[in-house]
């Protein structure tokens, strides 16, 4: 009996990793790195594993910067005038306070007790900066999700500090949608009622009505494995990509969606050719392709679809994406790895291995 379990358990294997190693026609083959066989990303230009920028999806070279001389000097300063310069309704200051947010978070990992202290610093310092507080509400976001277990006493703890904390970064800042964008991790995490979170949600769209970042934030809330369902957020992508201005990138929510609602096991080899898919990738590939080429979410929607184009054996197409955001691997789905950069190179290998199986070489990708 317990061989026969043992077969089964390797044809479910099988089934699940077989589309990514062999190819239909022609096949690929997976070798040991080093082999005069193997694929090479590093003739493609592409950053090594070791190099892979984890903090953030795509580059921004004032904010690195920043983070240089904050968290050599533990002085606070240069991340408030950052935030300060940084236009209230983009995306770009809902990126910069969590890239703040996350670096304390991760010192104060490596150094319990010691690590991030030019974020205490610079709210004991300067208590009315809405920037300080908006950044120290995302870290306390940060911290519950990192440190502790959903559901518990001390995560629910974290996240009435961090709503606290919420509401005075909005009193700092009228206008601003960043407060309340950080609400929405809290609310997902002290379960809000619909109504509640409705009334959260009416907040920010009166502020940033096409903020795709908060669009993609309340998506998880409205999701199966959260506090809606299957439906409930296929209706909400939907809805944001049928109203999206021109150029928008909220065409391609519903692929995000899609992601939320994967199956964990997929025993359909067929699923990734599916009308379904086929549909929120193409979806998503056109707002890519009408969006602003500085358009600072760009980089989230060209990480999601490099693993839909992987998955779905369009190789030329991901590696047309990898060229646009190699080097950078902060964004989803990477960041629900253990190991962002390794999850991403993986994926990074099979485009190249695909593209190469079919004929395809660094002189023939277009940049």
């Amino acid at each position: 009996m317990e061989i026969l379990w043992f077969l089964l358990a390797l044809c479910m294997l099988a089934a699940v990793v077989g589309p990514f190693v062999l190819r239909r026609r022609g096949g690929i083959r997976q070798v040991a790195p080093g082999s005069p066989d193997a694929a090479d990303p590093d003739t493609y230009g592409f950053a090594r594993q070791e190099e892979l920028d984890i903090r953030m999806p795509g580059p921004d070279q004032d904010l690195l910067d920043v983070l240089d001389v904050v968290q050599g000097t533990q002085e606070w300063r240069a991340a408030s005038q950052l935030l300060s310069g940084t236009p209230k309704e983009g995306e770009v200051r809902w990126q910069r306070v969590q890239a703040f947010a996350g670096a304390a978070s991760l010192e104060l990992a490596q150094r319990p007790g010691v690590g991030g202290a030019w974020l205490r610093k610079w709210r004991a310092e300067s208590p009315k900066d809405a920037g300080g507080a908006a950044v120290h509400a995302e870290f306390l976001v940060q911290q519950a999700w990192r440190s502790s277990t959903v559901g518990t006493d001390d995560f629910r703890v974290i996240l009435e500090e961090a709503r606290t904390v919420v509401g005075e970064a909005a009193l700092l800042a009228p206008g601003d949608p960043v407060p309340y964008l950080v609400e929405l991790a809290a609310a997902r995490g002290l379960g809000y009622s619909h109504e509640q979170f409705d009334q959260l949600w009416a907040k920010i769209i009166d502020r940033a009505p096409a903020h795709m970042g908060a669009h993609i934030a309340a998506l998880h809330f409205w999701c199966e494995k959260w506090h809606g369902s299957r439906e409930e957020a296929d209706r909400f992508a939907t809805a944001a990509a049928a109203r999206a201005p021109q150029g928008s990138l909220l065409a391609a929510l519903p692929l995000f969606a899609l992601y939320e609602h994967l199956p964990e096991v997929n025993m359909v080899r067929s699923f990734y050719q599916s009308q379904a898919v086929t549909k929120a990738v193409e979806g998503a590939l056109f707002a890519v392709h009408a969006a602003r080429a500085d358009d600072p979410m760009l980089a989230h929607v060209r990480h999601l679809l490099v693993l839909f184009l992987v998955r779905m054996e369009r190789w030329s197409e991901a590696m047309g994406q990898l060229v646009h955001i190699d080097g950078h691997v902060g964004a989803l789905p990477w960041t629900e790895s253990s190991d962002p950069a390794a999850e991403y190179t993986v994926y990074r290998a099979l485009a190249v291995a695909g593209y190469e199986a079919n004929g395809g070489s660094p002189a023939t990708l277009l940049r």
